[in-house]
């Protein structure tokens, strides 16, 4: 029931970003490889950053690339966010790659950073990780709507997202986020999630009346609330638009002066 704020990173490059969402009130950085070049070692050093500064730091990986999920959670990040997850199979692959045994195939790492490399029992450090490293399983496509308890159930899968973007593309309302359809499929899931005792979160929304709409439909508070691309465009925008508008105010009192 706690409100939290998220912050997509897609665009910096750099640990600045990380301190500056701590210092403006952000809970949880997702950092997105699957819309942008940034390479692992980058994600890995920005979720290294967020852990140390006491915030979430989840990845989202190229679309189903398992093969880097290990890479990633071994290089500091504290969560995965596992892509076009369709049905309980999909959800399964995710949590193999995620969980070591007997629940996944993750292989062993003696020195993780999120232990600040100490050396400790293998069975300890196995049940430490486990337990802080979170799966969120994003679920994108009819299909995944109609399976979302199936994938719900699914041992070793903690959060439960609905991605409205793709979802509204794929039902034909793109950009329509409060379309009719959206709104049922976010009940239909939220009331499915919500039967195997876990959340769902929901990705997509850009309006806060929006999403208290959802809330109240059982959605968790977990606001995705701005990515850092959004957030260059909006400020360039307002600085061109505050500086022509003083050109256009300065060429105006030249031409009164020369009249």
């Amino acid at each position: 029931g706690q409100s939290l704020l998220s912050l997509g990173i897609r665009t910096a490059r750099t640990p600045d970003i990380i301190r500056m969402a701590a210092t403006c009130g952000y809970d949880v950085v997702w950092i997105d490889l699957e819309h942008s070049t940034m390479s692992l070692e980058t994600a890995c050093l920005l979720a290294q950053t967020a852990r140390d500064i006491g915030l979430a730091a989840w990845v989202r990986p190229p679309e189903q690339d398992y093969g880097a999920i290990g890479r990633l959670l071994d290089g500091g990040a504290s969560g995965i966010i596992a892509t076009h997850i369709a049905t309980a199979d999909d959800a399964r692959k995710a949590v193999a790659s995620c969980r070591y045994p007997p629940r996944g195939e993750r292989s062993q790492n003696a020195l993780l950073p999120q232990l600040a490399f100490e050396r400790m029992p293998a069975a300890k450090r196995v049940e430490v990780i486990d337990r802080q490293t979170v799966l969120q399983v994003l679920i994108e496509s009819e299909e995944g709507v109609r399976n979302a308890e199936a994938i719900a159930a699914v041992d070793g899968v903690d959060l439960i997202a609905l991605g409205l973007n793709d979802l509204s593309s794929q039902l034909g309302c793109i950009g329509q986020p409060r379309h009719p359809e959206i709104m049922s499929g976010c009940r239909h899931v939220a009331k499915a999630v919500r039967r195997q005792g876990k959340q769902l979160v929901v990705g997509g929304v850009t309006d806060p009346e929006h999403f208290n709409e959802l809330v109240e439909l059982g959605v968790a508070p977990l606001a995705f609330a701005a990515i850092d691309t959004e957030i260059l465009i909006e400020a360039l925008d307002g600085r061109a638009a505050k500086w022509r508008a003083g050109q256009t105010s300065l060429n105006t009192h030249d031409r009164t002066s020369q009249s």
